[in-house]
Order: C-alpha cells, then structure tokens, then sequence
C-alpha cells in the first residue's frame, strides 16, 4: 500500500502507534492535528505527540484552527483517504467528500456505546468489564458512520485511564493494519450503528475530578481509575485539594466522609465502608505514598471538607 495517498489527523499520544503504522506503509502525505500548547509552570510551547511523532518522520504537518481552514490544501493533494484517531473535531462534509475512498475514523469505544470524547474514561467510570476500539465511516454527526470492523479487550480491576489506554491504542494500531487493505480493495463491511444502544460521553470537567464520599466504594475507585494518571480525582483534605493516584475500598462500618488516620494509613469513609489511600498527591507537590504524606502531620485533626 505503499502508493495509497493518506492524510492522518490525530493529537494525543493515543493516536501515535496508528500514526507509526502509517507511516510505514503507506504514502502519508500529510498530518493534521491541534496547535501546540504551553505547559508546565514555565510555559513551554510543547508539540503534540503526533507533530512530534510526524516531524521526526519528515512528514509534513499543519495545525489550522477550524478544519475548514485547511480545505484548499486537502483538496489539492487529493488523497485517497483520510484517517483520524483521537482527533478532536468534527471534519466538515466538504472535507468529508474529497477522498475516493472515503474518511474513517480509530475510535476507543465499542460503538455505538460511548461516542464522543471520553470514551475510555466513561467505560471505566461506568464499571464495564470489557471495552474495544471501533474503525468506522466518517459522516456528519459525531461518531454516528457505519461500522467497518471492530475488535474488544477486557477492562482489567487494576487498569486505569493511562493502562487501559496504551492497550487500546496498540489495538488500534493492530485493527488498521487488518482493516485498511480491505478499504483498498473495497471488500470491507459497512454496518449501520444500532440507534437503539447509543450512549454518549462528554468532556471531563473539574466537577468530574471531584470525590464524593457519600458514593459506593466501587464507584469512587472508578473514578480514581479513570482520572489517573491525569487529571486525577481529588478531594479536599483541611483545606487543601489532595490529588488520589491509587487507592483501595474496603468494605467496613464506617461514618462516610470521616478521616481515619493512623501512622501508615489514611481512610476515608464512604457510604459502604472506607477508601483507603495509596499514592496521593498533595497540593503543590509531588506524588507520594501514604506513609510519606502522613508523616509529620497532625494525624488527629484531619477532616475532609464538604
């Protein structure tokens, strides 16, 4: 497939090992992906990991604003097709109508369960066992095409947003490369998304991060699973917001919201039993296990703010 023409679009590092396949065997021409950004307290203008992946490969890449912005350029190179993973933005019918062999789309969701932009978040959130990546037809709507193909994995009890991620982004990678010579010979299928098992996600929110100890235990350590290792849910501890990497339930009378704090562990009550802290991180700081964080502090008057 070395003669077929793509152009990619995709930002995170989720969409790196889809990028890596193509670029090793096919023509891709282009990438398109979000503007850089400035991160870290010193405000350092940082590529995305696939302008990174892409510029060290010498293949070209723009960052328009609006996709619209780019139809001109799309149009004079003409691919045969144009992939997005992990992208962001909703392309434009005239976009959509360029390449002979359509527009498809990499997304991490068993559609049409969890459309939209955090679909592996929700999955963990929502305590599913299993979850998958889905190649699909692109259309207007969002992540409404037809299905192609579609492969699943097990949600492990231990996989959080990072885990569960670099799975699905391998898969990703791996279903292309299986489903991408059939889009050339037009021998792939093209299913209709059952309307009726539509669900769809949202993009997190601070209040999304924000621990509720009035929940189940098994739904707080969901949460902790599906913001780790960013933007981690957390919690108010004396005034000050602690960030919780990893932690355990345990299923024990308790007083929900109630601070049980010893030399080596700190539990929170929740509504059927406690949440007992692993690696927290505090406000200003860096990660840390319990028995560090704990150590020097006033065991004694610790309280979780409401």
């Amino acid at each position: 497939m070395k003669d077929l023409k793509v152009i990619f679009m995709g930002t995170p590092i989720f969409a790196v090992p889809v990028l890596e396949y193509l670029i090793k065997n096919t023509n891709l021409v282009l990438v398109i992906t979000k503007k850089d950004t400035y991160e870290g307290r010193k405000r350092v203008l940082t590529y995305s990991p696939v302008k990174k992946c892409a510029l060290e490969n010498n293949i070209d890449v723009i960052t328009p604003d609006k996709i619209k912005d780019a139809f001109e350029e799309i149009s004079e190179i003409n691919p045969d097709i144009i992939i997005t993973c992990a992208y962001g933005k909703i392309v434009p019918e005239c976009i959509l109508s360029i390449p002979k062999l359509g527009c498809i789309n990499v997304h991490a969701s068993l559609l049409p369960k969890y459309r939209g932009a955090s679909p592996i978040q929700s999955a963990i959130l929502n305590g599913e066992t299993k979850t998958g990546v889905t190649i699909m037809y692109m259309d207007k709507g969002m992540d409404t095409g037809d299905i192609i193909s579609m492969e699943s994995i097990s949600i492990d009890d231990n996989d959080n947003l990072e885990t569960l991620s670099n799975k699905l982004s391998i898969l990703g990678a791996n279903l292309i490369e299986k489903t991408l010579p059939l889009i050339v010979k037009r021998e792939n299928e093209s299913i209709p998304q059952n309307n009726e098992e539509v669900t769809y996600t949202k993009l997190i929110t601070r209040e999304d991060e924000k621990i509720d100890f009035n929940k189940e235990g098994k739904d707080i350590i969901n949460q902790i699973r599906a913001f780790a290792p960013s933007p981690y849910a957390n919690f108010i501890l004396n005034d000050k917001e602690i960030k919780v990497c990893k932690a355990l339930f345990i299923k024990k009378n308790s007083e929900v919201g109630k601070v049980y704090a010893s030399k080596n562990n700190l539990e929170i009550g929740c509504k059927d039993g406690v949440i007992s802290l692993e690696i927290v991180k505090p406000m200003g700081k860096n990660e840390m296990n319990i028995k560090a964080f704990l150590n020097g502090i006033d065991k004694e008057n610790l309280y979780v703010n409401n």
